[in-house]
């Protein structure tokens, strides 16, 4: 942001630009980004959400969350993580399990077959992720990039 060479600080209506500028150019690279993995997606063996759901779980120690956890992981409402987690379940690439410490809790485990279908898929989707996002920023970009990204992650 720029600042006032005189006194070190910068104006809130500049600040107020740069933030949404900002925003409005990183909301629009994940969009044409998110719509570049989704349209070029490696199978249509599980969707592009439903993979993400697997990928989440297959990041947890015991490659399980509670489901209220799952929802704060996924870009999906509450009731859309449900249904689609309902379907894994019918195709056995989830298991619902109750929360041994709350009755009133699910968790969702991925299956070892639901883990098998990620990883069969993911080496395919690296593939499109690396050249959609690897190939058009250097490795010193990239690594500035997760870093900024984690930063405005951080409260949530």
């Amino acid at each position: 942001m720029a600042e006032n060479a005189a006194t070190g600080t910068t104006s809130p209506t500049r600040a107020r630009i740069s933030a949404v500028a900002a925003w409005e150019s990183l909301f629009r690279a994940q969009v044409a980004v998110m719509r570049t993995l989704a349209a070029e997606f490696p199978t249509r063996d599980i969707s592009f959400n439903e993979y993400d759901v697997l990928f989440n779980l297959s990041r947890q120690p015991d490659r399980a969350l509670r489901l209220r956890d799952l929802n704060k992981h996924v870009l999906l409402t509450q009731p859309s993580v449900s249904r689609l987690v309902d379907r894994l379940v019918a195709r056995g690439l989830v298991a619902k399990c109750p929360e041994p410490s709350d009755a009133r809790g699910t968790v969702i485990r991925l299956t070892d077959n639901g883990f098998d279908m990620f990883r069969q898929v993911a080496v395919d989707h690296m593939k499109t992720i690396t050249e959609r996002v690897g190939g058009r920023l250097s490795p010193e970009e990239l690594e500035t990039l997760a870093r900024l990204c984690e930063k405005l992650r951080d409260d949530s």
